[in-house]
């Protein structure tokens, strides 16, 4: 077991945001969230998280994904992992320091770090990368059995030094003890009057302690985010892993690079998802579904064999072997039973469906309670508001809605009824009765003579 402290103090003002930098999203999670969940996936038994720039916000924005300490002031990375002096003694053994902008970094390098770091013995690792262009890194400097000597700033490097591509990462892994010693030691000796969490390795190494180096195998896993662009290059990556441990886990995807899927979505496998489909975090979908080409899905409960096509389902639950679309909206509260019909151009918002019911097109459902074996004629209208309030409509099971139906709500509607077409209901309708609620056609005869003339 072992502790982990994410940095993420720091403005972040090259993202030229109003937010903190680590609570900017990829592929709908935040930047801190990522690394916190990258810890706990690798066996953290606890997460301190440093806040400093906006913290109400992040902490409200990660919730209890971690503990929290303040730093009031960024006075550098060393000053940032003072501030967890407390929570690093509480927790003996190894602690992770993990930047909170660096998202891509994954559990399994965690892990592998770690056991590196306890097979070789050492006081502190670390996380490395080999670059093909090092320019603008700090470099590790090994001694002849593989141990780290130091860490020499690019500005700072001899030409021999300059030659190493292997840079450092910002993220190690340390001995609690070591780390503490280390900390009370450190000095604001530089021209920003900071303190530096790599003068921590010097110090160790004065002490004769054994610094070692873990190089990732995957580059992507440091980069760090500091402007929209890096953002988005980190959300082409990420959406790259999920679509592929998908499709691994048995989805089949049409142009996987136009499909965007958020964090935390569940799907079954033989589902198929087409082409530029969007599928937000919280969605759970079912077995054998088809997904079809441009819908979007956001915390939406898809049960199993369901086909939804061109369609947007927001925040709402779809039984199975029911289909849905093209061009429908399911809008947040709406519970759709089993082999239902939800068809073209047909909304529903905060409605109840029974099982078997056909919606089939141009219909608008809302703050509806509908029964089994409806069967919705073209252009009905449930008018649920009367500019002030809301209020909702009660069909029953086997009913029969003719074409341009207005129901104006409060209505209750019995079992068996039907109602003709054009009709505009007022009033409540008993069970198997038949409703007709228009005026009498009138022909006027030679109207239009008349008219001409």
């Amino acid at each position: 077991m072992f502790s982990a402290v994410i940095l993420a103090a720091g403005m972040g003002t090259r993202m030229k945001s109003e937010m903190p930098k680590v609570i900017h999203k990829v592929c709908g999670k935040p930047l801190a969230k990522w690394v916190i969940d990258a810890a706990k996936d690798a066996g953290a038994n606890a997460v301190l998280t440093i806040t400093g720039h906006k913290s109400d916000m992040v902490r409200e924005t990660l919730s209890d994904a971690s503990e929290y300490a303040l730093q009031a002031e960024q006075k550098g990375t060393g000053h940032a992992v003072m501030q967890a002096a407390d929570f690093i003694k509480n927790h003996k053994g190894s602690v992770v320091i993990l930047n909170g902008d660096t998202p891509l970094i994954t559990a399994d390098t965690i892990t592998k770090a770690i056991e590196y770091h306890a097979a070789r013995g050492n006081s502190a690792t670390v996380i490395t990368a080999v670059l093909g262009d090092a320019a603008g890194y700090g470099r590790i400097v090994r001694g002849a059995d593989g141990g780290v000597l130091k860490i020499v700033e690019h500005k700072d490097a001899t030409d021999e030094e300059r030659k190493i591509n292997e840079i450092n990462s910002g993220m190690y892994v340390f001995e609690s003890d070591a780390l503490i010693s280390a900390l009370e030691r450190l000095t604001p000796n530089n021209a920003q009057g900071e303190y530096y969490l790599t003068d921590t390795l010097e110090i160790l190494l004065k002490d004769g302690q054994k610094i070692g180096a873990y190089a990732i195998a995957d580059n992507d896993e440091i980069r760090g985010i500091n402007d929209r662009v890096q953002l988005c290059e980190a959300e082409r990556i990420m959406q790259s892993r999920i679509n592929a441990a998908h499709m691994k886990n048995g989805v089949t995807m049409r142009i996987p690079e136009s499909i965007y899927i958020e964090a935390d979505v569940e799907i079954g496998n033989d589902t198929e998802i087409g082409s530029g489909v969007t599928i937000k975090s919280g969605t759970k979908i079912g077995s054998n579904c088809v997904i079809g080409q441009g819908s979007t899905l956001d915390r939406a409960v898809i049960h199993d064999n369901v086909e939804i096509l061109n369609s947007v389902i927001i925040n709402s639950e779809i039984d199975e072997y029911t289909k849905v679309g093209p061009f429908a909206y399911v809008r947040p509260d709406c519970r759709v039973g089993r082999d239902v019909k939800v068809g073209d151009f047909v909304e529903l918002k905060n409605s109840v469906i029974g099982d078997g019911t056909k919606i089939s097109h141009l219909t608008y459902i809302g703050d509806s309670d509908v029964g089994k074996n409806v069967n919705f004629g073209c252009g009905t209208v449930t008018c649920n508001y009367d500019g002030k309030k809301k209020y909702r409509t009660v069909i029953g099971d086997n009913c029969f809605v003719g074409c341009n139906t207005n129901f104006v709500s409060p209505i209750h509607v019995g079992d068996g009824a039907y109602i003709a077409a054009g009709s505009t209901i007022t009033e409540d309708i008993p069970d198997n009765s038949l409703a007709i609620a228009r005026e009498r056609q009138v022909n006027k005869e030679h109207w239009s003579d008349k008219r001409d003339k």
